[in-house]
């Protein structure tokens, strides 16, 4: 296709469009696109823009996909529609493929869109061929029908012993020998090929035992002989006509030549799809680079029947080798014996080493005629390699490597084929450079990850050391952050939190009392009651916690949860006299199990209070001065599931 491919898109969500736009132009697709929502505007697209392919939503503003693929198969059956939809049952899919869609692809799995379009166009291209070619058959036959009429057609005539006694003008010019040169002379031995000669005498005596009158025998194919010795198809229609007591055989002979070849190059087209549609499902499998080239080399053999087939990568050193990655099919040890090279030399003259020093297609059509193959013409014929063809693996910066390809015969890759093939490779560059860099990827976030995890061992760690130096200034409260920390998780888990934050309350815990390295030692430890300026003073240390911590960057909002575990429902706590849900749920969580914790220790000022006096503080305020939830599940600990601090 010369012109630029135009995709028009029947989608009513722009960010939809837009996300099926980007996967195709990803893929290195060049197109222009038209949107359109409604069916009008549908019908006016297909009449103007003259797509080249239909992606269609199924559920639409005024009509749906199966109504928009039926005015497509109508109207423009020649349009291939692929289907671009959210969820779709098995019968919804199962329809609109017995409708004509010629694919579909769900929303969620975007990554198959351009492999499918590429497939949907390269098959609509090959069905293109074949119907120009089936056109060209049908108008050749229409000709040849004429032809006949008018005595145009190689019309022969044979007696009862095999001689020809008719020879008309059309088979003078088919055959190359005159009307005085063929009459009376043996017509299988003029014009049978040496190894059919005695089998077509064997049919030609059996026709002729018939039976009366006129018997007309069925269009055989078969080989013929010209003059100058070449060798052709025809096609033979037989009668048996009794003249004068005598039978003789009426012959119309057809040259089949150019049916055949395109028969062969039908085949071989619809060979390659068939290979190009596997290899592309394989493309969306393959978890490695290794697994997705040997997966292809055994699709081409298997599938697309050539003879063997590698994948071959350029090496930098001095003989700028090309050395095999992958190989399938008859190589029996060619790669390890043919020197292939990409440098200019006699050994990288080559296609393979051609293709990659060009980066274009490069055919061998005869490893038998073509002096470039000289190097390796003995071992080729050895395993049956008559051509070949070298797809050079582009990404956009360099040649990766080259597929190359061979076949049993000579002239085995026409321009259909080898467009099929060429996207093929295309179609592989592509697949090598997702898995390299998804390698790269996941090498990269796995080290990222390594790193996180030291940092937050590091960060762990040095809340730790903090802990150690708050409770080493302040022994009377030794182990009170960390018995606090264990409450506070065991609050958390009872209430379902997620591991990840419960890690969180268990550090901001370990460090809650982190701003009484503010106060002065006297003051933590004096065994009378406070002053209200000492304790002014104390309470400040819930605001200097969080001065000291708001700039470190930890994964949990622990500075915030030091600032507010001294805040309570009704807005009597402080610093900041916050109400209700304007502290965190794990500021509340801390809050309870600091009180718990503290109430239930000895204390410089008082002995011990014991659990019982704590938990009947916290449910003299719960839903007032604490959260409900947070005293509930505390209560649960004590009394159903005999909660203890460890030492």
């Amino acid at each position: 296709m010369n012109r630029e491919l135009r995709v028009l898109m029947l989608e009513d969500t722009p960010t939809d469009a837009e996300l099926a736009e980007h996967e195709l132009r990803k893929a290195g697709m060049t197109f222009t696109l038209k949107r359109v929502e409604r069916r009008a505007a549908f019908v006016q697209a297909l009449e103007e823009f003259h797509p080249d392919i239909i992606l269609s939503d199924y559920k639409l503003p005024d009509f749906n996909g199966m109504d928009a693929l039926g005015i497509v198969q109508r109207d423009h059956p020649d349009i291939p529609m692929v289907m671009v939809t959210g969820a779709l049952s098995d019968i919804d899919a199962v329809e609109l493929i017995h409708a004509g869609a010629k694919d579909y692809v769900l929303k969620d799995r975007l990554a198959r869109l351009a492999p499918a379009v590429q497939r949907v166009l390269a098959a609509a291209q090959v069905e293109a061929a074949r119907k120009s070619a089936e056109m060209a058959l049908r108008e050749s036959e229409e000709t040849l029908r004429m032809v006949a009429a008018s005595a145009q057609d190689a019309i022969l005539m044979l007696d009862n012993d095999g001689k020809a006694v008719l020879w008309n003008a059309a088979a003078e010019r088919m055959f190359g020998y005159s009307r005085q040169e063929a009459l009376g002379r043996d017509l299988h031995a003029l014009l049978s090929p040496a190894r059919f000669l005695e089998a077509q005498r064997t049919a030609f005596s059996r026709f002729k035992s018939t039976g009366e009158g006129a018997a007309v025998g069925k269009a055989l194919e078969l080989a013929a002989l010209r003059k100058d010795g070449t060798e052709f198809p025809v096609e033979l229609s037989l009668s048996a006509v009794k003249l004068k007591e005598r039978w003789h055989a009426v012959g119309i002979v057809r040259d089949i030549t150019e049916r055949k070849r395109g028969e062969l190059a039908l085949a071989r087209a619809n060979r390659a799809l068939r290979t190009l549609s596997a290899c592309n499902v394989e493309l969306v499998r393959a978890a490695n680079e290794p697994e997705l080239l040997n997966a292809v080399c055994r699709l081409l053999v298997d599938i697309g029947g050539y003879r063997m087939t590698w994948v071959g990568f350029p090496e930098q050193d001095a003989a700028r080798t090309v050395r095999a990655v992958a190989h399938y099919g008859h190589e029996e040890g060619y790669l390890a014996t043919a020197e292939i090279s990409w440098a200019d030399t006699e050994h990288g003259r080559g296609p393979t080493g051609t293709a990659i020093r060009t980066g274009s297609v490069q055919v061998n059509q005869d490893f038998l005629a073509n002096p470039m193959m000289t190097p390796w013409r003995e071992e080729a014929s050895k395993r049956g390699y008559r051509s070949s063809i070298a797809l050079p693996l582009k990404s956009a910066a360099d040649i990766l490597g080259v597929l190359t390809i061979y076949a049993a015969e000579p002239d085995a890759f026409n321009e259909a084929e080898m467009s099929l093939l060429q996207e093929l490779a295309e179609d592989l560059a592509f697949g090598i450079q997702t898995l390299r860099t998804r390698l790269e990827r996941d090498r990269i976030a796995h080290e990222s990850l390594q790193h996180a995890e030291v940092l937050r061992q590091s960060l762990e760690e040095s809340i730790k050391a903090i802990a150690n130096t708050v409770e080493m200034r302040d022994p009377y409260t030794a182990g009170h952050q960390r018995r606090v920390g264990q409450l506070a998780v065991a609050i958390a888990r009872e209430l379902g939190l997620p591991e990840e934050t419960n890690h969180g309350i268990e550090l901001a815990a370990s460090i809650h009392d982190l701003g009484k390295i503010s106060i002065p030692a006297e003051i933590l430890s004096k065994p009378s009651k406070l002053t209200a300026i000492e304790f002014m003073l104390l309470k400040n240390h819930a605001q200097a916690g969080f001065d000291i911590l708001k700039g470190i960057q930890f994964p949990w909002p622990i500075a915030t949860m030091v600032l507010q575990h001294h805040e309570r429902l009704d807005g009597s706590g402080y610093p900041q006299g916050l109400r209700g849900e304007q502290t965190l749920l794990e500021s509340r969580i801390l809050a309870v199990a600091d009180v718990v914790e503290a109430m239930a220790s000895h204390r410089p000022y008082r002995a011990a209070l014991g659990s019982g006096s704590a938990l009947k503080e916290i449910e003299r305020g719960r839903g007032t001065v604490y959260d409900a939830a947070v005293v509930d599940a505390c209560q649960r600990l004590f009394t159903q599931k005999r909660f203890a601090w460890s030492a």
